[in-house]
């Protein structure tokens, strides 16, 4: 017999898999952007906007992991 997985917990492994995405895809273009703005000389202001932008996906991959902990709970 053949046992089918929980929808739900399908729906949990896609999300962790967005969120791994996210997390190693934000570390690579915030280490990119940081290397290039040195070699280019860019002011760092400008730089620092590849820093918000990591921020702002490190804090939505906290929130996405969090909801998949609580998911997990109930």
């Amino acid at each position: 017999m053949q046992n089918r997985p929980d929808p739900a917990e399908l729906t949990r492994a896609r999300q962790a898999r967005t969120v791994g995405i996210v997390l190693a895809a934000t570390m690579v273009l915030w280490l990119g952007g940081q290397w290039l703005g040195g070699q280019m000389g860019w002011d760092t202001r400008y730089v620092f906007l590849f820093d918000l932008a990591a921020i702002a996906g490190f804090i939505w991959a906290l929130v996405v992991t969090y909801q998949i902990w609580r998911g997990r709970q109930g």
